[in-house]
């Protein structure tokens, strides 16, 4: 038998379904140095593709994991396996906790803590290999690790082995990437999962999943009775899904005594590692297993033959132009729903009880977006800055960042001072790197240290990196709850003295004769500028809405302890789709000296001109953000600016403002006739041309304007001719007359207020007329409304030939009883014009008979 522990294992290995592909895996890497093995959950690739290629490689081999407590938990399994501690030849490093020594050939670690040991020393000395584990769940830092990864390769260390393992079909891609010019081999490991029953429990009629406060209670008592119903109808252990930690501690209280010989235990990243051990450990007893994505592919839970699947996921969304940035609740995708079901087919037969129908099912996601392209990406960018690229369109993406969030990152640390315009990074960038959390809470950090002490400092931004619950969205409650003890006290705890290493010299912990209200308030807003807030004035809701610098409305909660306080700083707020104002989830109160000295870089000064209620104001405002802090009158304003009010209010209000005249009117008809009859130069005058062109036609007219006044005196007749064209103005008349000379000789106007030019006129006034005379250069005919002698329509008409002949002997008969005196000859081509009563002896008819009507 080998001496050495990973010989061994390898000599015996366990009965897992990855182990027929270590052979491939080993020939892929002495080949190409590169390999991408794609294998199911619980194929056993986390536990034993990690020592198959220590065994081949001269250096210790990392292996990373998208969660803390899933690094923790692969290096105890492969440790037991060895028959040693975990620290020994297998160890771990998460962010906190690190147990690995000189001896440590493997060590899993998560994703973040590479990246920062990259950013530290790219050459990666000492280690033979990367293992790349659960790319698939495409998490920013795993998509950017890799990318650096490919780059360290080409560049500084060619023989660095890398592993990229998938749990999903989309290995291909990442091969491709990998590999280069030629897709790196791919080496496919089936799984080994018993029947899976899948059981549909939608909700009941009537039950909301969630409602503007998040998933409602109802559907919680859905979950909980789905697992009740599971627990009955099947055998082994439940494991449940739910989106985060607090649907978890609200499903396992609605379990409480569920049944005896059954424990209900959570399971999530912010417990204690003993009680995540516990989760993950089998019991005495059955087990209720209530757990978040944690234990979706990274983790296995033994003896789970039950699955019950909330169906939601938590996944990060940004709001880029409110600057509001978080985690929200998303319906699960098809791809993941399969790797849930999957978790109980491990050891046996099981059953899925998915709580959404299964006509539901059918519209999910294929997959999960990746966070690449929802997430913030301020870390990010400082990231690719600090490595020495700030265009991530020259690193190995699997997808490159939308441009808008990219923007957005970059104007953030710009503000921060930790990059330059051009993107390249700063030394107080740098700085803000090295510190292991959000760039915002890094800044806060640093420059929070040095108003209220190192330790208090870390002791906020602690509070905040742990994303402890706030009662009633107070964060100064919970901080004295943490220093007091609790649950989250050893995470925030350990935090805190990590981040106090990160203050340079130590910081210092003077008392600053702040109290920890105004305190914590001050780091708050240090990390969080554009979230200061101020309640807004002059509203029944006063007392609870506020306004922060970035312009977005928010909200406390109802009964929140910080109702009513005149400034907050926020550190959280969510905006759900379709509500207006951001809810607070935690906040601390500020004074309003320390909110403008946090906000600083916020704070200007500007003259404003504006347009409203039908008048231009101009002011002097000075504002943080968008909080107003005090404005006065300006008594000269450019008139620049008021020109630029003019055409707001115009664009607001719309042209009727103006006093059009019946010259005006008739011009603007005019000019739309020709436009739309011959197009260009004839200008287009519909209202949005108009206010697209208002420079041009108005002209010096808008400097002068003050109010809807000074828009009523101005002579629209005259700005309109502005837009005449030269030298085709000239032909105006002749091609949109605005009269035409009828065969009676009188001159009759036309009316342009209709898709056809219409003249008006009395049938007798155009007798001797074969056809209705033609416009714009002979295109459009005139639209004859031809009218009895009392001027009421009798007939319309383009065809005044074909008029003559089927229309007016209807005309005729109907009117020259009722009009005797006036002329109704048999043949009106060549009859006389009249304009009145009087008729010509040679247009003589014959008078009908006594008593008709004609």
């Amino acid at each position: 038998m080998p001496a050495d522990p990973i010989q061994r294992l390898l000599a015996a290995p366990p009965d897992l379904p990855v182990v027929a592909g270590l052979g491939a895996v080993a020939a892929a890497l002495d080949d190409r140095r590169c390999v991408v093995v794609q294998a199911p959950p619980g194929t056993g690739k986390t536990t034993m593709v990690p020592p198959s290629v220590a065994a081949s490689v001269d250096g210790r081999v990392v292996v990373t994991q998208p969660r803390r407590i899933a690094a923790r938990a692969a290096a105890r399994r492969l440790a037991s396996l060895l028959g040693e501690p975990v620290g020994a030849t297998v160890g771990y490093a998460v962010r906190g906790d690190r147990r690995s020594g000189a001896a440590t050939r493997i060590e899993f670690v998560t994703t973040g803590v590479l990246l920062r040991r990259l950013q530290r020393d790219p050459e990666l000395a000492g280690f033979g290999a990367v293992v790349l584990d659960e790319v698939h769940e495409r998490q920013l830092d795993a998509d950017l690790t890799l990318a650096l990864l490919l780059e360290v390769r080409e560049s500084l260390r060619p023989d660095l082995r890398l592993v990229a393992m998938s749990a999903t079909v989309e290995a291909e891609r990442t091969a491709s990437l990998v590999g280069g010019g030629t897709p790196a081999p791919v080496v496919a490991v089936p799984g080994a999962l018993h029947p899976v029953a899948h059981v549909w429990s939608p909700l009941p009629a009537g039950v909301r999943r969630a409602d503007e406060r998040g998933l409602t209670p109802a559907f919680l008592d859905h979950v909980a009775a789905t697992v009740r119903r599971a627990l009955d109808e099947q055998a082994g252990d439940v494991l449940a899904f739910l989106p985060g930690v607090g649907e978890v501690a609200g499903v396992v209280s609605r379990l409480a005594g569920v049944g005896p010989g059954v424990d209900v235990l959570p399971l999530h990243g912010r417990l204690p590692s003993a009680e995540q051990d516990r989760a993950l450990s089998p019991g005495p007893r059955r087990r209720v297993v209530v757990s978040t994505a944690v234990a979706e592919s990274s983790l296995t839970v033994p003896g789970v033959r039950v699955v019950v699947d909330a169906g939601l996921s938590r996944q990060p969304r940004t709001d880029h132009r409110r600057g509001l940035a978080g985690l929200v609740t998303v319906g699960v995708s098809r791809a993941a729903a399969e790797q849930r079901a999957g978790r109980a087919g491990r050891e046996g037969p099981g059953a899925a009880y998915r709580c959404w129908s299964e006509a539901d099912h059918a519209h999910l996601a294929a997959h999960p977006e990746p966070e690449i392209a929802t997430a913030d990406l301020t870390s990010f960018a400082l990231e690719i800055a600090a490595w020495g690229s700030p265009d991530p369109a020259g690193l190995a993406l699997l997808d490159q960042p939308p441009a808008a969030a990219l923007d957005a990152a970059r104007t953030t640390l710009r503000a921060l001072g930790a990059v330059e315009d051009d993107g390249t990074v700063t030394p107080r960038g740098r700085a803000i790197a090295g510190v292991p959390v959000d760039p915002r809470l890094a800044r806060a950090l640093l420059d929070g240290a040095e108003v209220v002490g190192a330790q208090r400092a870390a002791e906020i931004v602690a509070l905040l990196a742990e994303d402890v619950r706030a009662p009633g969205g107070d964060l100064v409650a919970a901080l004295r709850g943490l220093r007091r003890g609790g649950p989250a006290a050893g995470a925030w705890r350990a935090a805190v003295d990590r981040l106090r290493t990160s203050v340079p010299h130590g910081g210092t912990d003077t008392d600053h004769r702040l109290t920890d209200d105004v305190a914590v308030g001050l780091v708050v807003a240090l990390a969080h500028p554009d979230r200061v807030a101020r309640l807004r004035p002059g509203r029944k809701d006063g007392s609870t809405t506020y306004l922060m610098t970035s312009g977005t409305g928010a909200t406390l909660p109802p009964g929140s302890g910080l109702v009513g306080l005149p400034w907050l700083a926020i550190a959280d707020a969510d905006r759900r789709p379709g509500v207006r104002d951001a809810t607070i989830r935690s906040a601390a109160p500020l004074s309003e000296d320390l909110a403008l000295e946090a906000a600083s870089g916020l704070w200007h000064e500007a003259d404003e001109v504006g347009w409203a209620d039908g008048r231009v104001v101009a002011r002097r405002v000075t504002r943080v953000g968008a909080i107003e802090l005090a404005a006065a009158p300006l008594e000269s304003p450019d008139p620049a600016l008021v020109a630029d009010a003019v055409r707001d209010g115009l664009r607001r209000d719309g042209l009727a403002i103006f006093r059009w005249t019946d010259a005006a009117v008739a011009l603007r008809q005019r000019l739309a006739f020709l436009h739309g009859a011959l197009g260009a130069p004839w200008p287009d005058v519909s209202d949005d041309a108009l206010l697209n062109a208002l420079d041009t036609w108005l002209g010096p007219d808008l400097a002068r304007v003050r109010g809807a006044r000074d828009l009523q005196r101005v002579d629209v007749l005259a700005a309109l001719r502005r837009l005449l064209p030269w030298p085709e103005s000239g032909r105006l008349d002749e091609l949109a007359p605005e009269t035409v000379r009828v065969p009676s000789g009188s001159q009759v106007r036309v009316s342009y207020d209709g898709e056809q030019p219409v003249l008006a006129v009395r049938v007798q006034e155009v007798f001797g007329w074969a056809a209705a005379p033609k416009l714009a250069d002979g295109r459009v005919p005139l639209l004859l409304h031809l009218l009895s002698p009392a001027r009421r329509p009798a007939a319309v008409t383009s065809d005044l030939a074909s008029f003559w002949v089927s229309g007016y002997p209807q005309v005729r008969a109907e009117l020259r009883g009722r009009y005797p005196k006036h002329a109704w000859p048999d043949d009106p081509t060549t009859a006389p014009p009249t304009r009145g009563v009087r008729r010509p002896r040679d247009a003589q008819v014959s008078r009908p008979g006594r008593g008709s009507r004609g």
